[in-house]
């Protein structure tokens, strides 16, 4: 199994998905993390459909770091049950996984 992750959260705004992306690299958890622009989002919570508009998290990470990740996402975020998904990176540029791995503290 490949030990390159990427972990998607959303955030309720601009200024929340910024704190989060930066703590994460600043901490050496993620290598990178994109921030999408407002994406719509409509959900299930609490028995009744919400709909919000919220910025996505593409965090380029490690196998190794993910629980750190998770644990940093839940300190952050303002929600109490953020999003934290993370799916295995199977391939890639092999520079661009190096960078990544070598970005990240194990």
């Amino acid at each position: 199994m490949t030990k390159h992750r990427l972990v998607l959260t959303t955030a309720s705004s601009k200024e929340e998905a910024h704190k989060i992306a930066r703590a994460l690299v600043e901490r050496h958890l993620a290598a990178c993390v994109n921030l999408v622009q407002p994406v719509e989002s409509i959900y299930r919570w609490q028995g009744k459909i919400e709909e919000a508009q919220e910025w996505l998290l593409l965090i380029k990470t490690t196998g190794a770091a993910f629980e750190r990740v998770r644990d940093a996402i839940k300190e952050l975020h303002s929600y109490d049950l953020p999003e934290c998904i993370c799916l295995a990176i199977d391939g890639g540029s092999s520079a661009y996984l190096k960078w990544l791995e070598d970005s990240v503290s194990e």
